[in-house]
């Protein structure tokens, strides 16, 4: 089973930053797809189980952006 969850991720202003907050996030263990859409913020993460939201959190600032509270 699949939980798919949304979270809101701030500075991105490019492609290029929607491919690291991507890349980043499907580095994560469990993580089977990611959408990130650029003009709202928000990415969506689909994963075997849930992501506690401190990986995410650290996944996005090690792409050098930031999820939202």
């Amino acid at each position: 089973m699949s939980v798919t969850t949304t979270y809101t991720v701030t500075g991105m202003t490019c492609g290029h930053c929607v491919q690291a907050v991507t890349d980043e996030i499907t580095s994560l263990p469990g993580v089977e797809a990611v959408n990130v859409e650029l003009a709202s913020g928000a990415v969506t993460v689909v994963s075997t189980d849930a992501l506690g939201q401190d990986a995410v959190a650290a996944a996005v600032d090690e792409a050098g952006y930031v999820l939202a509270p």
